[in-house]
């Protein structure tokens, strides 16, 4: 007889960065429905889904509303940083853990959180050091104007100038914003060798397109001669993007049709394959202690059991890949292997030691 757990699905099925969230929420079900069919499981999931719509203001009451009016003790979803922050006192005041799918900014560990998407030594210090020898070290970045945008900055900006490089101007957008016009066209005057890329959904879309207008008229800003890069663009938002997508590089644990990633499954994109994996790593976890560990503070059901979660962080092992969209697909340029997650940087003593960087 299967056990039956409740299981929080916190996803926005509109909002301007809806197609993460919706990828992300496929996942989790796919996973659900996986974990439900195994004859070999004792676990039975049944899903609490609740909908912020894209408002970050809505997730912590959300999240509330499925820990105190159900009972699901785990929750999955989440996209922004923003919106994970403000569950984490949810979490806290009632008992729950959050498993997040995405990729972020790092220096964080909260004792209610399981991080199953990359931190920056997955994704972007592992992308600029392929990036700088290979395009240059005249940088310009943009971000949304939140916590992931500032602190992807901070860091990238840190390892330019450590490599002896420059930044040659940093622009950020609220979230949603689409007026790109003053990011083009210092991009236009100041001709850097790459762009990173920090905006989050409608912003980026936005950016992208005006980029790929800007170097089909200047051929000093094609892929070849000053590609765009990103740390959190995936495949579920190539459909929007079209012919805008082409060239752009982009660092991940899994791209569609690469190597490496737990499991034999194919994913549409790894906001897919994260949340699929923490469906499935949270049954194995509950089917490891048995009746009643669903209701364990986290770092006990992590004790002992092994598995791909760093129980001192809550960070997980993961591919490093970095690929680059040719003919409407992501191709892989390099596959460094799986690394663990290192939120604080503790093997990058000398980028983690900088001082922060206030931006107004």
């Amino acid at each position: 007889m299967k056990r039956r757990i409740a299981l929080g699905l916190l996803h926005s099925g509109s909002g301007s960065y809806a197609l993460l969230s919706q990828a992300s929420l496929i996942g989790a079900r796919a996973a659900i429905a996986a974990v439900n069919a195994d004859a070999a499981m004792p676990v039975h999931f049944t899903p609490v889904q609740r909908d912020p719509g894209g408002n970050a203001d809505a997730y912590g009451p959300l999240c509330e509303e499925i820990l105190r009016d159900s009972p699901a003790r785990h929750v999955v979803g989440c996209v922004t940083s923003l919106s994970r922050k403000e569950v984490i006192p949810s979490l806290e005041k009632l008992g729950g853990t959050l498993w997040y799918p995405l990729p972020y900014e790092g220096f964080e560990a909260s004792d209610r959180v399981v991080y199953t998407h990359a931190c920056p030594n997955q994704h972007l210090l592992p992308l600029l050091d392929w990036a700088l020898p290979a395009h240059g070290r005249r940088v310009y970045l943009t971000g949304s104007n939140y916590i992931w945008g500032w602190e992807i900055n901070r860091l990238a900006r840190m390892t330019i100038v450590q490599a002896g490089g420059a930044v040659l101007g940093e622009r950020y957008l609220p979230i949603g914003a689409q007026d790109v016009e003053r990011m083009i066209d210092e991009i236009r005057a100041t001709c850097p060798d790459f762009v990173l890329n920090s905006l989050v959904g409608a912003s980026s879309y936005a950016f992208l397109r005006a980029y790929h207008a800007l170097g089909l008229t200047d051929p000093r800003f094609t892929p070849e001669r000053c590609p765009m890069l990103s740390c959190n663009l995936t495949e579920c938002e190539l459909a929007p993007l079209g012919e805008a997508a082409e060239g752009l590089i982009a660092a991940g644990p899994y791209f569609r049709g690469s190597s490496g990633w737990p499991g034999a499954a194919e994913f549409g994109s790894s906001h897919e394959a994260a949340s699929y994996a923490a469906v499935t790593e949270l049954a194995r976890l509950l089917a490891y202690h048995g009746a009643g560990s669903e209701d364990w503070p986290l770092a006990h059901l992590l004790a002992g059991a092994g598995g791909p979660i760093d129980p001192g962080t809550h960070h997980t092992r993961l591919p490093v890949i970095i690929a680059q969209v040719r003919d409407g697909a992501f191709k892989v340029i390099q596959h460094r292997g799986d690394v663990l997650g290192d939120p604080f940087l503790s093997r990058n003593l000398t980028t983690a030691a900088l001082p922060l960087r206030v931006v107004s």
